[in-house]
């Protein structure tokens, strides 16, 4: 059997993600917002679950870092949204363990909070 060996790196941020969405609350958060038109206030999403605050931002930060969300800054306040590039490749990560073969893409890197547009930045 001549198996392809999926490259460290990739295998790593695969790794990441399975990591992050062990958590409940996470896989909560995540389906949530993806439910969500438009990017969503913390306040609004500490209102629809019944966890403190700081769990929410605990949970928030983890899925910002894990590439499965993207934060926007508006003023003093941070946005939610899912972020759909990731969302779209971690089903082929999923498929690519458990079958085996070479993934296609490299896979999505996350967005640092500073690399996000303010309102008042947007043209």
């Amino acid at each position: 059997m001549n198996a392809v060996m999926l490259d460290r790196d990739v295998a790593e941020t695969y790794a990441e993600w399975f990591r992050t969405l062990s958590d409940a609350t996470r896989v909560q958060l995540l389906a949530w917002l993806a439910q969500q038109p438009a990017p969503v206030p913390v306040h609004q999403i500490v209102a629809a679950f019944p966890v403190s605050q700081s769990t929410i931002s605990h949970h928030l930060a983890a899925l910002t870092a894990s590439c499965f969300l993207t934060v926007t800054r508006v003023g003093t306040s941070c946005r939610y949204a899912v972020n759909p590039a990731c969302l779209e490749q971690f089903p082929d990560a999923a498929d690519l363990v458990i079958r085996g073969g070479v993934c296609c893409q490299a896979p999505c890197q996350p967005v640092s909070p500073e690399a996000t547009t303010t309102e008042s930045e947007r043209p």
